[in-house]
């Protein structure tokens, strides 16, 4: 199985074999253990329960000490479902070498919250004119209704003032730059989604 958990770290450079320099986002690798190896036999799917981080044992529910009483006590879990038979067991430990420098990436997590934005800068409305007696409509996004728009109601999808960010994204097609097995760092070509301390998810494409 492929796949680990990082926490974004922040960006750098990186320089290539052949000279050039990439730019590049590190991510910190927190101990990641197999808790739970799921069966079709027995779940009904198979899949693959990560343990990750560490938490303080007074801080932890009860659900999961006993979930995890022999292995220890973890920050949070992530489930992969996977396909045909895995090798790991329950009590593994999931190694950062599991990537390899080169190799196309897919990650996933959360973008950063920018909270209730208007539509210039949600998306991209170039606002009203300051000439012909306006005053204060440089970024007002204008009719929403009327004339030949579905019979003068505001139609579904419309693009108008929201809450922005804060969505799961996902970037395909990143290649890793480099591995520090000492440190637990993998660098990841190219700016990706969250601000530093967000939970990243590193997938093959």
């Amino acid at each position: 199985m492929k796949f680990l958990i990082g926490k974004k770290l922040k960006m750098t450079q990186v320089y290539g074999d052949d000279g050039v320099v990439y730019p590049a986002t590190i991510l910190t690798l927190p101990k990641q253990i197999v808790t739970q190896v799921k069966t079709k036999e027995k779940d009904g799917y198979t899949a693959i329960q990560i343990g990750y981080g560490e938490k303080k044992e007074s801080r932890a529910t009860k659900a999961s000490k006993g979930h995890t009483k022999d292995i220890g006590i973890f920050e949070g879990f992530k489930e992969v479902r996977i396909e045909g038979e895995e090798t790991l067991k329950r009590g593994d430990t999931v190694e950062l070498a599991v990537f390899k420098p080169g190799e196309a990436v897919a990650i996933s997590a959360i973008s950063k919250g920018k909270g209730f934005q208007g539509v210039v800068k949600r998306h991209g409305f170039a606002g009203g004119s300051r000439t012909h007696g306006q005053k204060h409509s440089e970024r007002e996004p204008g009719a929403i209704g009327g004339g030949g728009r579905a019979g003068a109601r505001v139609v579904k999808g419309l693009r108008m003032a929201a809450r922005m960010g804060s969505d799961r994204v996902t970037v395909q097609n990143l290649k890793v730059l480099k591995l520090d097995i000492e440190k637990r760092e993998l660098f990841i070509s190219g700016a990706i989604p969250g601000k530093p301390g967000t939970l990243v998810e590193v997938a093959p494409l």
